[in-house]
């Protein structure tokens, strides 16, 4: 399986986002400009100007017409997927860090860090079918955790949204009233930072990757653990197969350790783990920095990973991978 690499970021990259179809691949890092890409050859396609700040997450929408960003730059951006223009900015007081478009791509969620005494918070953002129509105000603004929030994404059929960040807390919000449901029992949950975090095909479990050097999977509806998937560096970034029962984890120590490595060898490694039985069956090596974002193409032939190098490495999996045993 030789890697496809992708040289287009002059910064770490920060997240990786296919769209539906698995055509186009998207990439953000710190280098304020969201790239696109061919999912197949790995070719360029554009990139997404407007940005001041470090890109941290974006989300395509189903008939990858729409991007959205969240920038250092205190705004979220939409875009035109096909000709790159923006078509509108929200603009906040703090820096935005996650974005997700719900099912049906007529809401999307923001969240943003916590900034010079403001504290971090979710927005959900109305999205218009044209345009023109496209109004900044928020539908709802959901406050409470402390630290930056990582993570929010949609739960099942958009009735939630489920948040992760610094304070190693999954909580899971009514989006109706905003009411905070749920949250994950303390004595069986993550211990240290929730860096990512990575929903199944069907919405029904996710995977949430943390600094304590452990990935977990969660039922979406009830937050129970179900699994846990221990390795021995920090995850940045999780991924779970569309196709086979397979756990993707990617980290390595913060970029402030790195220096004090062999960085030669390209050590850093995507893991590869059994979903179910919870053991790893595999790695793939190439990174000459810890790996910041993962994604899998949905049809779940290839895989895609994002350093702190620079680099997006493209894999596309030998006949071999899909003889790999599993129950």
């Amino acid at each position: 399986m030789r890697p496809i690499l992708m040289k287009g970021h002059e910064r770490p990259l920060t997240f990786l986002k296919y769209n539906r179809d698995g055509d186009l691949l998207f990439s953000c890092a710190k280098d304020h400009t969201p790239t696109v890409w061919f999912a197949d050859n790995g070719e360029r396609l554009g990139t997404y100007r407007g940005h001041n700040g470090a890109v941290w997450c974006c989300d395509v929408s189903r008939d990858s017409t729409r991007l959205i960003t969240g920038s250092a730059d205190q705004s979220a951006k939409l875009w035109d997927v096909q000709s790159g223009t923006p078509l509108f900015t929200f603009n906040f007081d703090s820096p935005a860090r996650a974005v997700d478009f719900s099912v049906g791509d007529k809401l999307s969620v923001i969240t943003t860090d916590p900034f010079m005494g403001l504290s971090s918070a979710i927005h959900v953002k109305r999205i218009a079918a044209d345009p023109e129509d496209q109004i900044g105000e928020s539908v709802l603004v959901l406050k409470g955790p402390q630290g930056r929030i990582n993570r929010a994404v949609w739960g099942p059929l958009n009735r939630t949204i489920i948040s992760a960040g610094e304070d190693a807390v999954i909580r899971i919000w009514d989006t109706e009233t905003g009411k905070l449901l749920q949250e994950n029992d303390k004595d069986v949950g993550h211990k240290k930072t929730i860096t990512s975090l990575a929903k199944s095909t069907d919405a029904s479990h996710f995977l949430t990757g943390s600094l304590d050097k452990s990935a977990k999977l969660w039922d979406s509806r009830s937050l129970t653990l179900i699994k846990t998937y221990v390795t021995e560096r920090p995850v940045n970034a999780v991924a779970m197969s569309p196709l086979l029962n397979h756990v993707v984890l990617g980290g390595g120590q913060d970029a402030s350790s790195v220096t004090t490595t062999d960085h030669r060898a390209g050590k850093f490694e995507a893991k590869f783990y059994d979903k179910i039985l919870q053991e790893e069956i595999g790695g793939v090596k190439g990174h000459f920095g810890p790996i910041n974002a993962l994604a899998f193409n949905p049809d779940g032939k290839s895989f895609s990973s994002g350093g702190e190098d620079g680099y997006v490495r493209l894999h596309h999996f030998d006949s071999d991978y899909f003889k790999i045993p599993s129950i």
